[in-house]
């Protein structure tokens, strides 16, 4: 996830002066104090350094490693005649601004570049090369390898803006080396493209770790697998410290990681199985007792919200990061990823025995099968519920709400009658939407692309910049839920009963509002009104209260691609105080009955 400098998020307004720049400065000042003081003092420290100039001395200008990166191999010449080669590797950033310089919020989506940055193509030519050494896929490593480098020279351009991308590239090579039998005995050129790449994972440590995200989980796992490649044991040794760190501090005894995103929990699995991976190959030290609890705990997470084709739940941040993908399953898929997080760290299948990124590692198959969640869990953040037929729930509780949210989308409620995402959250869009598309981050991020109620048409959390919101919610788990308490004084609970197929969701409110809108966020369909709610194949959603309200099926949006936005259709309940509960009703359809065709 692109990370985000929590002071300047929105940038500092021009003078305070006046009751804009007043109100913009107390929410900054909210969101520091929410925040804490070690990611704040961090961020501090890193900015500090580099007004200090400090952390551009540690990134000087270096000649980029020249092939062969394999042994054996050939140099390839680049082929770089227009400035593009292979890819567009710089899109609307400057190919000669210093790294360092370089930012986020300018020029358009960096996240969109940093995926081909990441060299993720590496693997699928390693696979091919081992399935078929002369058909060319090696020639093609080498030639991506010599027009990556000579596009990107150190420490220029956007590829090498953010240290968290150099660490999942220099992994993704690493692993590609890895691979093709290439890892033990590293070429000039090989040993030269991972000594960079750690140089720029340690240059700005404490922007990785004042994000409290996926940031300092992979920089750590970077630098170690650098370390190990290069036999330099004070990245190993540091990287496995960090490694540690982060992991204790970032992901619950339960499981549950501070980033509340399925997708980027997948992203933080992987990215500790590839360390892991590397660890056992080289016969390290292990990461310590406190990491292998940790990652069976967040292994089993995972297993317990994927649904059986391997999707997702949409909640939190989303952007696609499919890292390591030996699998070649895509980033909406999760099956090959929790496999190998199972056979690591459970040491046990997760039900996929025949998951081909495994045999690519070869980490043999192993007895056992998807272990089943129990009917209701509870963990850092999340309440989960398994109903009949398949059918499950996630309730996104924030109890407790110690790290940032990185949506306003507290007390949404995901439901899954097996593959199909019945009531869904909006996806992301894109963290910096494409020019006249800002409309995005409103229709998906804040509260209206969830499954929440709004208050008065005021957002649940004033928001600071894509991924900073100030005056969080008080929230606070009840049997069967959980409630929040906004800063405007209102109250909501929300309670989720299941029996069969049947799931009821009630909502009890309170507070100063006048009026109040509950959007549920439904799967497309032939949806038509049926008494108070709406009908379909995929179910019967009935709504009721205690008061007049109207009721709409109306067009919204939801992502179900990073940078891709459709039409989609949801249920709107309007309503003015003095409502104080509603009902929603959720009827699946009934499940075939034995020997029925």
């Amino acid at each position: 996830m692109p990370g985000e400098t929590v002071l300047e998020a929105g940038g500092l307004p021009h003078g305070l002066a006046g009751p804009q720049g007043w109100r913009r400065w107390a929410l900054r000042l909210d969101a520091a104090y929410r925040l804490g003081f070690r990611p704040v003092g961090l961020m501090l420290w890193h900015r500090y350094r580099l007004r200090a100039g400090l952390a551009h001395r540690a990134l000087p200008d270096l000649a980029p490693p020249i092939g062969p990166f394999l042994p054996g191999s050939p140099p390839v010449a680049p082929r770089v005649t227009t400035g593009l080669g292979m890819y567009d590797w710089h899109g609307p950033y400057g190919a000669a601004v210093h790294a360092l310089d370089i930012s986020a919020h300018a020029g358009g989506d960096l996240r969109l570049l940093w995926e081909a940055h990441r060299l993720s193509a590496l693997l699928a030519l390693a696979i091919a090369a081992r399935r078929d050494p002369k058909g060319g896929a090696l020639a093609r490593v080498e030639a991506l390898l010599a027009d990556w480098s000579a596009a990107n020279p150190p420490f220029r351009g956007p590829g090498w803006a953010c240290a968290q991308e150099a660490a999942l590239r220099a992994m993704n090579f690493a692993l590609a080396l890895a691979l093709l039998g290439a890892d033990q005995a590293l070429t000039p050129a090989a040993r030269q493209f991972l000594e960079q790449h750690a140089r720029r994972i340690r240059a700005t440590p404490a922007y990785g770790a004042a994000q409290d995200n996926n940031h300092p989980i992979s920089e750590a796992a970077g630098l170690f697998v650098c370390g190990l490649l290069l036999r330099d044991q004070r990245d190993q040794r540091q990287g496995a410290r960090a490694l540690l760190r982060a992991i204790t501090r970032l992901v619950s005894p339960c499981g549950a990681f501070a980033q509340a995103s399925p997708t980027y929990h997948r992203l933080m699995l992987d990215t500790i199985a590839v360390a892991e991976w590397f660890r056992q190959r080289h016969q390290a030290p292990g990461f310590g007792a406190e990491f292998a609890a940790r990652a069976a705990a967040a292994t089993l997470w995972l297993e317990r919200v994927m649904a059986p084709d391997g999707a997702l739940p949409r909640i939190g941040p989303c952007d696609d990061s499919c890292f390591a993908d030996l699998s070649q399953a895509g980033p909406h898929d999760a099956r090959g990823s929790l496999e190998r997080a199972a056979r690591l760290f459970l040491g046990r299948s997760a039900g996929f025995p025949a998951d081909a990124g495994c045999a690519v590692l070869g980490l043999q198959p192993l007895a056992g099968a998807r272990v089943a969640a129990p009917n209701r869990w509870r963990s850092a953040g999340w309440l989960g519920l398994r109903g009949a037929g398949g059918a499950q729930g996630l309730l996104r509780t924030g109890v407790p709400l110690r790290f940032r949210p990185g949506q306003a989308d507290l007390l949404h409620f995901d439901l899954w009658d097996g593959a199909e995402n019945l009531l869904r959250d909006g996806g992301s869009g894109a963290y910096f939407p494409p020019l006249g598309l800002g409309w995005w981050q409103a229709a998906l991020a804040d509260g209206a692309g969830h499954n929440l109620i709004i208050f008065d048409g005021a957002e649940p959390m004033p928001r600071l910049g894509p991924f900073l919101l100030a005056r969080w919610p008080r929230c606070r788990a009840i049997p069967d839920g959980a409630k929040s308490r906004d800063w405007r004084g209102n109250r909501h609970a929300r309670r989720i009963e299941q029996r069969g197929r049947v799931w009821r969701v009630e909502d009890r409110l309170r507070g100063p509002f006048r009026h109040l809108r509950l959007r549920w966020r439904i799967a497309p369909g032939d949806w038509e009104a049926r008494g108070n709610g709406f009908a379909s194949g995929k179910g019967v959603i009935s709504l009721s209260a205690d008061a007049p309200f109207t009721l709409a099926l109306v067009q919204g949006h939801e992502s179900p691609v990073y940078g891709r936005v459709v039409p989609a259709p949801e249920i709107e309940l309007n309503a003015a105080a003095p409502i104080s509960r509603i009902f929603t009703e959720i009827t699946l359809p009934p499940l075939p009955r034995c020997g029925a065709a």
